[in-house]
């Protein structure tokens, strides 16, 4: 795995090198959570400003998930970078959820979304917009929704798609 120096080389005060390529699964994910850390502000009052504005973003983004109205992955994020800024623990919270976790990472690593959320994003989208304009019996109201649903569609479609990395 490592060249080891040789004897009598010009650089035997050198501490032994990996080849590149050669660094396991594990040092790599040993080397993730710091990749996601949290930069806190200097402020107390900053953070604390931070901490609710993050706190506010993640209750509309729980609310986004029964409301088609409010989209959940904006909140999620936007509480993502507050947190970021005002509280590692809830930070690391949010990176650890099981659902939102990945999302967060992947928009902080690439600045995309996976193709397959964004194909279940369409969907729920669908679902929700189409059975909320079958309900409502004013028909403004059913265009209003209907045009906010397409204003939500063209800004979801604009956020690049990133396909999963191939399994080796």
């Amino acid at each position: 795995m490592t060249q080891p120096v040789k004897p009598g080389n010009a650089a035997d005060n050198r501490m032994e090198v990996p080849r590149m390529g050669e660094r396991s699964n594990e040092e790599i994910r040993q080397e993730e959570p710091e990749a996601y850390s949290a930069r806190l502000h200097d402020s107390r009052v900053v953070r604390g400003l931070y901490l609710t504005v993050g706190f506010a973003a993640l209750i509309l983004g729980v609310v986004g998930i029964v409301l088609p109205v409010l989209p959940t992955t904006p909140f999620v994020l936007l509480a993502a970078a507050c947190f970021a800024r005002s509280s590692k623990r809830f930070h690391d919270k949010l990176l650890a959820n099981r659902t939102a976790g990945p999302i967060i990472r992947e928009w902080v690593e690439h600045r995309s979304i996976r193709r397959q959320v964004k194909r279940w994003v369409y969907l729920l989208m669908a679902l929700s917009f189409s059975s909320s304009i079958l309900m409502l019996t004013s028909f403004w109201h059913q265009v209003m929704l209907a045009v906010l649903g397409i204003t939500l569609v063209a800004f979801i479609w604009r956020i690049p798609v990133r396909d999963s990395d191939p399994d080796p």
